[in-house]
């Protein structure tokens, strides 16, 4: 019986992750990245798909965000450049042998269950190649297809448009009238980098509001007690960091910005500490959401209207899987479920790392995904009965849509909660393959679609 042939799509935080611990399980594996070097997102190449932009650095801090296999270096800063994180993901790859593993220039084109095996077909340059797998770890990310206003807004606008995936250095806004739509990281990143070079005060424009959260509270990272505070109810975390952070540097509100739609902890919270100082000094002036375009003019909810020479869309990204039909992803890839967030119902052979939204950082759960998928292609985990999985899916989208509402329910998980978890899943499915639960093998045929 031949080792089992795994193929992993993206050689990213999440692609990398899971080759080394397909490897470790000795499984043959091969790494399909589009770029010319590990990192994904954290190490942007020619192709421009990368919306890493010059200032870019880590919103959660080292100690919560590296890999615990692979600890960050303890001289570095608590919150890396997205230069030193690229390093650091390339210096992982190596370390663990999957390099050698990696076949850059190549873009997975399409991937297809035949029999008892995948098809998966590639393109690398003019070349078009197809080979088969035992199984496929899809670990593309989502930070790849810009997300514009949905409708448009009325009016048509004069000025210059780009989303915040296609900035990368603000000597594009030297000496003009800029305004940032979106209140999520990039958007504050962008509006203090425009604000240093803008003519007057760069607008920063929002719907509803979040929270802002410092990247340092009372001297240490702000993040540094949510593994203490994990133990206890969301809800009562979400009040005990609201009042900490209330008393911290005030509400959002104080500020100029939107009272934020929802508690701490319901959606990501943004974390900055500039943007603060910008808004105090009034380099950033915060404005309403955007009524419509009017030429050389914004017209804001409130009736107010600015002249603007630039608009940057901080909206986010679409979840794409393009190698992918609506077979395996239904409808929607947002809301497709996944046992554990990690393998399809229909077939685990197709297995999912990091199509999540964590509420922290993301290396080390796509670290625990990626053992928990190894576990299983290696023979030593086994999944529970059908029944019990779709039922452990409908409990964790109900939990999920009563704290996160109608926001990406489906891909929501709690950092802390979520990370201690999965270590308790892989050794309840050591237990399950004890008592002679089905477990993979190379010639084990999954279910088809």
């Amino acid at each position: 019986m031949g080792s089992t042939r795994v193929a992993v799509i993206g050689a990213g935080a999440a692609g990398l992750a899971s080759a080394k611990a397909l490897l470790e399980e000795g499984l043959d594996v091969t790494v399909l990245e589009r770029g010319d070097r590990p990192g994904g997102l954290w190490a942007p190449d020619g192709d421009g798909t990368s919306p890493a932009y010059d200032s870019l650095h880590l919103n959660t801090s080292k100690g919560r965000t590296e890999f615990a296999d692979f600890p960050m270096p303890e001289q570095w800063p608590d919150f890396p450049s997205a230069a030193l994180v690229g390093g650091y993901l390339a210096e992982y790859a190596d370390a663990f042998g999957v390099t050698g593993r990696i076949r850059f220039g190549s873009e997975a084109g399409a991937v297809r269950r035949r029999d008892a095996e995948w098809e998966v077909t590639a393109r690398r340059g003019a070349d078009t190649t197809t080979e088969t797998y035992d199984a496929v770890v899809v670990a593309n990310g989502h930070n790849r297809e810009p997300k514009w206003p949905a409708p448009a807004y009325p009016g048509a606008f004069d000025g210059a448009q780009l989303h915040a995936h296609d900035y990368r250095s603000p000597e594009m806004f030297a000496g003009r009238r800029v305004l940032v739509v979106g209140m999520g990281n990039s958007a504050m990143d962008i509006a203090v980098d425009a604000s240093y070079v803008s003519s007057g005060p760069v607008l920063l424009s929002a719907r509803r509001g979040t929270h802002i959260v410092p990247k340092y509270l009372f001297g240490r990272p702000a993040d540094a007690t949510g593994g203490a505070l994990a133990v206890l109810p969301w809800r009562i975390r979400q009040k005990v960091a609201e009042t900490v952070l209330r008393l911290a540097v005030g509400t959002p509100q104080s500020y100029g910005l939107p009272r934020p739609a929802d508690g701490l902890f319901r959606n990501h919270p943004t974390v900055s500490d500039t943007i603060l100082h910008r808004l105090t000094h009034g380099e950033v002036v915060a404005r309403p959401g955007v009524e419509r375009l009017d030429g050389a003019r914004v017209v804001f909810t409130d009736g107010t209207a600015e002249d603007i020479d630039v608009i940057v869309w901080a909206t986010g990204y679409h979840v794409t899987i393009p190698f992918l039909d609506s077979t395996w992803l239904g409808d929607d890839a947002e809301a497709m479920p996944l046992y554990q967030r990690v393998f399809h119902l229909d077939d685990p052979t197709l297995a999912f790392v990091g199509l999540m939204q964590s509420t922290g950082a993301a290396l080390p759960v796509v670290e625990a995904q990626a053992k928990l998928v190894a576990a299983y292609l290696a023979g030593r985990y086994a999944l529970p009965p059908p029944a019990e999985q779709h039922a452990a899916v409908r409990r964790a989208h109900a939990a999920a849509v009563q704290r996160w509402g109608d926001r990406r329910p489906t891909m929501r998980i709690d950092f802390d909660q979520y990370v201690a978890a999965l270590p308790r899943e892989i050794r309840a499915g050591l237990r399950r393959a004890a008592r002679g639960a089905a477990v993979h093998t190379p010639t084990s045929k999954a279910p088809t679609s």
